[in-house]
C-alpha cells in the first residue's frame, strides 16, 4: 500500500497532516500480511475471532462508511433493524432476523471463501484513494452531520470532518496494534 495518493503539496497543512497520519496508519497495518499466503491471512492465531485479512476487509468498511457519512451524513450510516426485532433481541443473539448491516459487519472480520489478501488489500488501496479525493474536497474540516440513530451513538451528537478523520486514523492505527499480535502469533515475524 502507498502512504497516499493525493499530492499533499495540494493541500492545506491540516489536511495534508491529517492524511499523512492515516497513510502511515494503513501502511502499519497493511505490512504485517507482507509475504504471508492467503490460508496464513485468513488464521486466527489467538483465542478472539481476528485475522490479518479481516482486519484489513473491517478496517476498510470503517473507512469506507465515514467517509460517506463525511460526504452524505447520516442517511448513509443506517442501522435498521428488521419488523419486530429490537436492539436488546440483536445484542443478546436471540433476534428471529438479523439485519444485513450486521451481517456485513460480522463478515468484515474474516476471509470468506475466494477472497484473496492481495484482492483484501487492493480494495483498501482504492478505499483510501476514494477517502483521500473525499477530504481534499470538503470545504470545511469543521463541517458537521448529525451521527444516525444508534444505541452507541449519544442521542443528538454530530461529528465534524475532523473528529471522523481523527476518529479513523485512531481505529487504523489500534487495529493495526492487533495485526502486530497476529503476525507475530502466526509465524514469529515482526511488522517492523
Amino acid at each position: 500500500m502507498t502512504a497516499t495518493t493525493t499530492p499533499l503539496s495540494t493541500l492545506d497543512a491540516e489536511r495534508a497532516d491529517l492524511l499523512a497520519q492515516l497513510a502511515t496508519a494503513r501502511l502499519a497495518l497493511t505490512t504485517t500480511t507482507r509475504g504471508l499466503s492467503d490460508e496464513q491471512a485468513g488464521e486466527r492465531p489467538t483465542v478472539s475471532a481476528l485475522c490479518l485479512g479481516g482486519l484489513i476487509k473491517h478496517v476498510a468498511s470503517i473507512e469506507e462508511g465515514w467517509m460517506r457519512f463525511v460526504a452524505d451524513g447520516p442517511s448513509a450510516m443506517r442501522y435498521d433493524l428488521p419488523d419486530g426485532v429490537t436492539w436488546a433481541d440483536l445484542t443478546a443473539g436471540t433476534a428471529r432476523e438479523f439485519p444485513q448491516w450486521a451481517i456485513d459487519h460480522q463478515n468484515d472480520f474474516q476471509m470468506l471463501p475466494g477472497e484473496t489478501l492481495a484482492g483484501i488489500v487492493a480494495r483498501y488501496e482504492q478505499v483510501a484513494a476514494c477517502s483521500e479525493e473525499i477530504i481534499a474536497s470538503v470545504p470545511d474540516l469543521s463541517a458537521t452531520h448529525p451521527l444516525p440513530e444508534a444505541p452507541w451513538n449519544e442521542p443528538g451528537a454530530v461529528r465534524s470532518v475532523r473528529r471522523v478523520l481523527m476518529h479513523v486514523i485512531a481505529e487504523t492505527a489500534q487495529h493495526a496494534g492487533h495485526a502486530d499480535i497476529l503476525r507475530e502469533t502466526l509465524d514469529g515475524q515482526k511488522s517492523t
